[in-house]
């Protein structure tokens, strides 16, 4: 047979020009990249001026940044006489109800005797009003450094001018500009404010031209390094082989079983957060991190959000918007199953086992983690693609791949901080890379070969900066550090303490995951050192493919945040390290019989551990799902358990075998038929497994919605967005319009009339119940915060408390109610036609009894599902999972009225009661669950305990009108959807900001309370630079009722209307452009 002639050698000098290319594009893409941060932006400018057109109407303009820039205000001092006797407000940044308007905003403000410069509570200068004489207007001004104030043309009894400063940065917050002034604008009266606009900036001609060079120049010294690679006489390998396209088995389980997670499966925390970002960043200008940090940009990561904003302009319905997701999922898989599978060793290449286990780890890392907007997709697939492309740099001996990996890891990196994960990628394939320069080098030397590697690293700067400037983004970065969490990389133990705490981060699908995964690193590491080489498996990229996720356990040390979802990046990698230990398993397994049972001992191990935290998941994803708030357990015998029995007989197994080790028959030989099953299927454990803990949790989910229909399930909105109702849940959230408009009639029975005509909520003979008989704190129960719970203020090791109720149900004092209360009615309620009846007393404590009137129902129809009873107190109930909750008796008894005026009772209904305790909520009795003929209630309370916090209260009952959530709402006024509810009411618009100014919100939207108080409620606070900063100083809050259709006990969250304290405009700004360089700022923001 002929000998193949070797490939003809290539003259070095074929390649003089493309050495020069690559050198000379390589290093000015470098420059340009590098450049791009610093050159210049053009930034909008908008300045705050009032009184506009003339008239002292009050405005609204809450500031992003909380604080302007500078501050002038000038107020002529012949104003204060068109103030009447007792004072009032000539100027103020804020409505002086506004929630923390006085300890952030700036007052000027005239009592009886007195005018003040008051900057967030604290005084700048006064003057009394009767020596206003020869005063001719107050100056106030603040900047970064100091608050001033002067009373210009009045002086101290010294002669000094009478003024005052407070050093330091005390700027007040902005969120309009309000007055008592009413009439003819007075002379000389001015305001303005510099907003900080920083971010409100796009690219300069040059900087436009610097990043299209850039880019030019990467893919021209790419191109040149491709013709470099060639100079060893073999031409580029094909980029995807044919086998790729070839379907499997394996294929459709895995991709299949994404798609249907893809509509019934659980979504990630961040979500609605993203969502929302994505939304309002078109109008904003930038990518706004606008639920917290004072809306900076999400920059330097947060490239991939742009992807799914460009989803969002199509439509925001969930199935749509993560399709990105979806498609990195089913593109990691694809990396797995063609490039990675094959580059771990013959062995792996050729088991079907092994195939099967990375895709069955694969998914169960997948599908917890990664079903959303989150970041952790995209930097799956990133690592895999970095790993994948430095390994064939390192089979081939080019470095065209290695650039490329460069390039993708860069980029990762710039999507997410655990994109550093592919820089442990880089730096495992770091030592055979080195070997490929210096060889390269010596025909081409070091610049022409690294230039171009370099240009692709850095071409991400002009994507990271491609409108924003190098001060700006520090600036960004130094207000995400100083408003936290910000931990220390010492403190990264918080991560894996969390992943065992008994909540949803630390649930048992999350558990098994990044468990399951030890164990293979673990496993394959020990079967490597034991044996140096093991045969069907490729050492070299294994010991790679194990680096990086020992890089990444290192590099996420110093991820400012702790979260366990960060874990959804190791995806990729979990798999593929899975699809080795297979066939590492299987290798071991021949040497001896206690190595099997080691490791099935570990694999139960992990099941016990994983099956100690709790079914649960994020939000509404958890709703119907079996054991969502415990441990798995049948008929009371917890699953853990069983599973640590079945650990202890598998140590047992291991003991066995261990001491019968030199005296029992050897192993089977390989060549054995024995010895082929053995080694064949020692790794079904580690299959099965993964393959039951995906059927567990897509059965799980499809069992939630099984349960739920036909009220809300995560999988109905889903299919439900498929048909064209793509609202999600503001289809079945119905919302009460007015409180008031359900009233019942009472019906008087003529032969048991009510003990007072006037009041026949308190029935005949009332025995300790009173109109005033509710105590005025209805604070609610705290609710525990268990640690590591997502997108808290605050990460620690113990538990803490959250306080809170729906806005309006913390009782106080109100107006004189009809029957003589002056109980704070919530909701609306008119104290003027809703009576109340309540058993708390003072002092010696007595029993408390009452049976009201009866009430007339209305004619059923379908607006009209519910009997609604607002009551407060201890409320003996049960809820949404069966669970009772102790307290005094409240039922309803229904009836049918009679000819003579009278009411024969049918039955009694327990009233379901969502909580909290003891503030006032909604009690909901279902009338499609009580008989049919019924056409009358009444309400029967009894209080028999005789202990302080045993009381209850109650209004009449009523059977309101109600409509949906996206009926009631719309979808063009603005509304705080909060950070957790984005996601399920794609279709209300979340309030806009533009040139550094809000836009003032009508509603909020809540998710249910635990998640409101521990999370939404703290993590967009005025304190961390929030919306609940503006909008709560604008306006009182007040909660409207709400239930969820067909799903009445459910608390899925609250609606609340934003009542503003002052009827003002939205603000007219004065806007223009400044060019400013890349090392340009107006000064740091101002940071609690």
């Amino acid at each position: 047979m002929p000998e193949t002639p070797p490939a003809p050698q290539v003259a070095p000098r074929d390649f003089r020009t493309a050495r020069l290319i690559a050198l000379v594009a390589g290093v000015l893409g470098a420059l340009f990249a590098l450049a791009t941060p610093f050159l210049p932006v053009t930034q909008t400018t908008a300045t705050l001026s009032w009184p506009q057109n003339g008239r002292l109407d009050n405005v609204q303009a809450p500031l992003m940044s909380q604080v302007p820039v500078e501050l002038r205000a000038t107020i002529p001092c012949s104003a204060v006489a068109q103030l009447p006797a007792q004072g009032g407000m000539l100027l103020a940044t804020a409505p002086p109800q506004g929630d923390r308007a006085a300890l952030e905003a700036l007052f000027v403000r005239v009592s009886d005797t007195s005018v003040d410069v008051v900057d967030r509570n604290a005084v700048v200068a006064s003057a009394q009003r009767d020596e206003l004489a020869g005063c001719t207007d107050i100056t106030i001004t603040s900047d970064i450094d100091r608050t001033h104030a002067i009373f210009n043309g009045l002086s101290t009894d010294t002669g000094q001018p009478v003024e005052g400063q407070l050093l330091g940065d005390l700027r007040p917050q902005v969120v309009g500009v309000f007055t008592d002034l009413q009439g003819e604008v007075p002379a000389g009266l001015a305001f303005d404010t510099t907003i900080d606009t920083r971010y409100s900036s796009t690219p300069t001609a040059i900087k436009m031209i610097a990043m299209i060079a850039a880019v030019l120049c990467t893919l021209i010294a790419l191109a040149a390094l491709a013709r470099l690679d060639t100079s060893d006489g073999r031409g580029h390998r094909r980029f995807l082989p044919a086998h790729w396209f070839k379907p499997t088995w394996a294929d459709g389980a895995v991709i299949g079983t994404l798609l249907v997670w893809h509509f019934v499966g659980a979504n990630t925390s961040d979500d609605g957060y993203i969502l929302s970002m994505v939304r309002v960043a078109p109008d904003a200008g930038y990518m706004a991190n606008y639920f917290r940090w004072y809306g900076v940009p999400e920059a330097p990561f947060g490239w991939y959000y742009y992807v799914i904003q460009l989803f969002a302009e199509v439509s925001t319905a969930s199935p749509w918007v993560r399709l990105p997701a979806l498609a990195c999922a089913i593109l990691c898989w694809l990396v797995i199953s063609r490039e990675v599978v094959p580059r771990l060793g013959r062995g792996v290449r050729n088991s079907r086992v092994a195939l099967w286990t990375g895709g069955l780890v694969f998914l169960a890392f997948w599908l917890p983690f990664d079903n959303g907007l989150r970041s952790e997709p995209i930097v799956a697939l990133g690592a895999l693609l970095t790993w994948v492309s430095i390994e064939r740099a390192i089979a081939t001996g080019r470095l065209l791949p290695a650039a490329a990996a460069v390039l993708i890891a860069a980029f990762t990196l710039a999507a997410a901080p655990t994109g550093l994960m592919c820089v442990a990628a880089l730096l495992a394939g770091i030592r055979p890379m080195v070997k490929i320069v210096v060889r390269k080098r010596r025909e081409h030397g070091t610049l022409p070969l690294l230039a171009p590697i370099a240009a692709a690293g850095l071409l991400v700067l002009t994507v990271v900066y491609s409108d924003q400037t190098f001060a700006g983004i520090q600036e960004a970065n130094r207000v995400r550090q100083a408003t936290g969490p910000n931990l220390a990389w010492y403190e990264d133990y918080l991560r894996y303490y969390y992943l065992f705490v008994e909540t949803v981060d630390g649930s048992v699908s999350r558990r098994f995951a990044f468990l399951v995964m030890l164990l293979c690193l673990f496993t394959t590491m020990l079967v490597l050192l034991r044996r140096r080489r093991v045969p069907g498996i490729a050492s070299a990229p294994t010991w790679r493919l194990m680096g990086i996720v020992f890089g990444t356990i290192f590099f996420m040390m110093f991820n400012p945040t702790k979260w366990t979802h960060h874990f959804g990046a190791y995806a990729g990698i979990a798999g593929s390290l899975a699809a080795v230990t297979a066939v590492a398993v299987s290798a071991s397994a021949l040497r001896a019989r206690k190595n099997r049972a080691i490791f099935l001992a570990g694999l139960l191990f992990v099941l016990a551990v994983a099956f100690s935290g709790i079914n649960g998941y994020w939000y509404v994803s958890s709703f119907g799902v079996p054991w969502f708030d415990k441990r798995v357990s049948v008929s009371g015998i917890q699953s853990n358990t069983v599973i640590l029995i079945l650990f202890g007989l598998a140590l047992a197994l291991v003991a066995w075998h261990a001491l019968r080790e030199g005296y029992a028959k050897p192993p089977s030989s390989p060549r054995s038929a024995r010895g082929q099953r053995i080694r064949k299927f020692a790794a079904i454990p580690l299959t099965l497994v993964a393959a039951a803990m995906v059927l567990f949790e897509v059965l799980s989910l499809v069992k939630g919605a099984y349960s739920q229909y036909p009220g809300y399930s995560l999988a109905r909105s889903n299919f439900d967005a498929i048909t064209g109702s793509s609202c999600g849940l503001a289809n079945d959230v119905l919302v009460e319009a007015d409180p008031n408009g359900g009233r019942l009639t009472p019906i008087i029975d003529p032969a048991n009339p009510p003990t007072n005509p006037n009041d026949p909520l308190a029935g005949v003979d009332p025995v300790g119940f009173d109109p005033n008989g509710v105590p005025d704190d209805l604070s609610a129960d705290a609710v525990e915060v268990k640690p590591g719970t997502g997108n808290t203020s605050t990460q620690s090791v113990g538990a803490a408390f959250a306080e809170g109720q729906s806005a309006g149900t913390g009782g106080g004092q109100g107006a004189l109610g009809v029957n003589g209360s002056t109980v704070a009615l919530p909701f609306g309620l008119d104290p003027a036609t809703t009576p109340v009846l309540g058993s708390y007393q003072n002092g010696v404590q007595k029993p408390a009894f009452v049976t009201s009137s009866w009430y007339g129902l209305p004619e059923r129809s379908e607006d009209k599902p519910l009997i609604v009873i607002s009551a407060a107190g201890r409320i003996l109930s049960y809820d949404d999972t069966g669970a009772m909750q102790y307290g005094q008796s409240l039922t309803v008894d229904y009836g049918k009225r009679q000819p003579d005026g009278s009411v024969t009772q049918l039955g009694t209904y327990l009233p379901r009661d969502i909580g909290p305790f003891p503030s006032w909520r909604n009690l909901r009795v279902p009338l499609d669950e009580i008989a049919p003929e019924a056409d009358a209630v009444r309400i029967v309370a009894n209080d028999p305990i005789l202990i302080g916090d045993q009381w209850l209260a109650f209004t009449p009952p009523r059977v309101p009108t109600l409509e949906s959530a996206n009926s009631f709402l719309g979808s063009e006024q603005p509304v705080l959807l909060d950070w957790a509810v984005g996601l399920q009411f794609p279709c209300q618009r979340p309030f806009a900001h533009h040139n550094g100014v809000a836009e003032v919100p009508r509603y909020r939207i809540l998710p249910d309370r635990p998640l409101a108080v521990s999370s939404t409620d703290t993590w967009q606070a005025q304190e961390f630079g929030g919306p609940l900063g503006f909008s709560q100083m604008l306006a009182e809050s007040v909660t409207m009722p709400t239930y969820l259709k067909d799903d009445w006990a459910r608390d899925w969250g609250s609606l609340e209307r934003y009542d503003q304290y002052y009827d003002a405009v939205p603000a007219e700004l004065e806007t223009g452009t400044e060019t400013r360089s890349g090392l340009w700022q107006p000064g740091k923001l101002r940071v609690f």
